[in-house]
């Protein structure tokens, strides 16, 4: 499955609220670290096509980042995956913890 890309709180909240599991990527197109980050996560949706997929690019969407942020009280950082689970965000990590591996693990740990 391709990545999915977030531009309003609509399309947000039909992914968070019509999927069991859904993986978040807050990306800045401006900074080298999100692109090594959207590149792992990149990498590591190409492998598990099963679980849906999305990003936003904040320069694009911040009032939805925001919003993320706010609704779910996770303070806004960039690059910063998120996990959804029943529309509630069981794991997050920033900057250089983005890595195919701590992708695997939490989603080892997270939801099997």
């Amino acid at each position: 499955m391709a990545l999915q890309k977030l531009l309003s709180s609509e399309e947000f909240n039909q992914a968070v609220n019509e999927k069991d599991v859904v993986f978040v990527l807050k990306n800045s197109t401006t900074c080298p670290i999100s692109q090594a980050a959207f590149d792992e996560y990149e990498k590591f949706a190409n492998d598990h096509e099963g679980i849906p997929f999305y990003y936003l690019n904040v320069q694009d969407a911040r009032p939805l980042s925001n919003e993320i942020a706010e609704t779910y009280k996770v303070k806004h950082e960039s690059p910063q995956v998120l996990l959804f689970k029943n529309n509630q965000v069981i794991w997050h990590d920033s900057h250089w913890n983005i890595t195919y591996s701590k992708l695997g693990k939490a989603k080892e740990e997270k939801i099997g």
